[in-house]
C-alpha cells in the first residue's frame, strides 16, 4: 500500500510493523520512524487507529490470556497476511528468456537465462 506521497519509510514497511509498534516491541529508533510516518500519512494513521480499536475490543472481550501456541499461530498468520500484502504492493515483474541446452547437442541439460 502506498499513499502516493514520498516518505522516509515506505507505507508497506510501516503497515508490516504496525502491530509491533502498537505493542511497543520496536526499538526506539524504529518506533520514532513509524510515529513520524503516522504523523504525516493519513491512510497509515487510519490503519493504526483501526488496529488499536481491534486490540481494545479483543482485550475487552477476552478475560483469559490465550495459550502461547494459539497466540504464536495467530501472530504468524497476521505476519503472513501483512507480508503478502507488502509483496503484492511492491512486486516488480522480471522477465527473461530461458534457453535449454540439451545434453545430446553439446549442452549439459541445464537451463540458463538467455
Amino acid at each position: 500500500m502506498s499513499c502516493g506521497r514520498p516518505h522516509d519509510k515506505d507505507c508497506g514497511e510501516v503497515l508490516a510493523q504496525l502491530y509491533l509498534f502498537i505493542d511497543h516491541e520496536l526499538d526506539e529508533a524504529s518506533a520514532h520512524q513509524i510515529q513520524h510516518h503516522l504523523d504525516e500519512c493519513a491512510p497509515c494513521l487510519h490503519h493504526h487507529e483501526l488496529d488499536i480499536l481491534v486490540r481494545r475490543l479483543v482485550a475487552r472481550s477476552c478475560t483469559e490470556p490465550a495459550p502461547r501456541p494459539l497466540r504464536e499461530r495467530v501472530l504468524m498468520s497476521i505476519h503472513e497476511v501483512v507480508h503478502t500484502e507488502v509483496r503484492k504492493s511492491s512486486v516488480t515483474e522480471t522477465k527473461y528468456t530461458e534457453t535449454r541446452h540439451p545434453p545430446g547437442l553439446g549442452g549439459d541439460g541445464t537451463v540458463r537465462p538467455f
